[in-house]
């Protein structure tokens, strides 16, 4: 009965995950589509922030994969660490055995030669003092023995942790070969970056001011909520709605505009906050969740957004680097992003935004913060 249980959840696991990645899926073939139109649109063919999108995206990328090498390399210290603390205990436990072994064969050159043993066997009169010399002498030898096998044994022991602490050393080294390579990369799509903006900056500051533009993009931004809303099954969001008004900040920094408020030469107003901060500084989710959009996005750069469920969302924009993808689980103050400015903005900060089934939502009511 019990085992009959078990196998019936195990299938509904599997079939629970299977249904999960499908959906995941579908998410992202209805995430490339639409990109697919944003990218074929005309605007997208004079827009200057275009110009940015793939050194911006290739640039989270290469910082997400430099985070993921670091990662693997901290992961392989703490087995290197690990392989060498059990390598000591291993030396010394040789130490101890060849000590313990060269005690009992002193001991056993000092009470009696191979010679000695015959004579005793054959010459001495007195039974109990022969079987008390017979008895000492077994004992030794049983020890001896064992002392060997010990010996062996912490031999063997020693080889084996000095093959996997050579073995963990090669496969650090590897890292550290594919992480100089990245940086390599890096710097060279960081160049690429800075060449294009010197050749766009005239024009980045005219579409900036571009109040059509700026609705475009709020239009693409809605679209792409309600295309995401219509693809997510509506649950959890109990605890989101519950820690209403003490959501931690995303970020260590200053909101610099009011939400509602006018945006500067503009009639349109601030649907979220710009929070300014250092670049590369660590963005965190606010509350647990599920990555469902990390990419870049006109007018907003590399945009993250993560759904709470019931239609709550949040949207971190304008970052450097993207360390999330699609489909992954987020705990509560879990690092996402780095702050930037892609997406074609003068200061480095995160753009962010509470969302309720599409909608805007003031995140002064929300967030908890100085």
């Amino acid at each position: 009965m019990m085992r009959t249980l078990l196998l019936a959840l195990c299938c509904l696991a599997c079939n629970a995950f299977a249904a999960d990645q499908t959906d995941l899926e579908k998410l992202r073939q209805r995430i490339l589509a639409l990109q697919h139109d944003f990218d074929k649109s005309a605007e997208s063919k004079s827009d200057a922030a275009d110009a940015l999108r793939d050194s911006e995206r290739a640039i989270s990328d290469r910082n997400r994969a430099l985070a993921r090498l670091e990662q693997q390399q901290q992961a392989g210290r703490q087995v290197l660490q690990r392989l060498q603390r059990k390598g000591d205990q291993a030396r010394e436990n040789v130490r101890l055995q060849q000590s313990r072994l060269g005690k009992l064969l002193y001991r056993q050159y000092l009470s009696r030669t191979e010679e000695d043993y015959l004579k005793l066997l054959l010459g001495d009169d007195d039974p109990n003092r022969l079987a008390r010399n017979l008895h000492y002498l077994g004992y030794i030898a049983r020890e001896r023995g064992h002392a060997l096998r010990a010996q062996q044994d912490a031999l063997s022991a020693l080889k084996q942790a000095t093959r996997e602490t050579e073995a963990q050393q090669a496969e650090l080294d590897e890292l550290r070969t594919a992480e100089r390579a990245e940086l390599t990369q890096l710097k060279r799509e960081q160049a690429n970056h800075q060449q294009t903006l010197r050749r766009i900056s005239l024009q980045l500051k005219q579409q900036r001011r571009e109040i059509g533009r700026l609705q475009r993009n709020e239009a693409r931004l809605s679209r792409l909520l309600q295309e995401l809303s219509g693809a997510l099954p509506e649950t959890g969001g109990d605890a989101f709605r519950r820690d209403k008004g003490h959501l931690p900040l995303p970020v260590d920094g200053k909101v610099s505009n009011q939400f509602g408020s006018r945006r500067p030469d503009s009639t349109l107003s601030w649907t979220g906050w710009f929070i300014r901060a250092r670049d590369r500084q660590p963005v965190q989710t606010i509350a647990a969740g599920r990555v469902v959009y990390a990419d870049w996005l006109r007018g907003f750069g590399n945009l993250l957004i993560v759904d709470h469920g019931q239609g709550y969302m949040s949207l971190y924009g304008n970052n450097q680097t993207l360390y999330k993808q699609v489909g992954d689980t987020l705990r509560t103050g879990e690092l996402i992003a780095a702050v930037g400015n892609s997406g074609g903005n003068e200061d480095s900060g995160l753009y962010f935004e509470l969302r309720y089934k599409g909608q805007p939502l003031n995140p002064t009511s929300w967030i908890k913060h100085p």
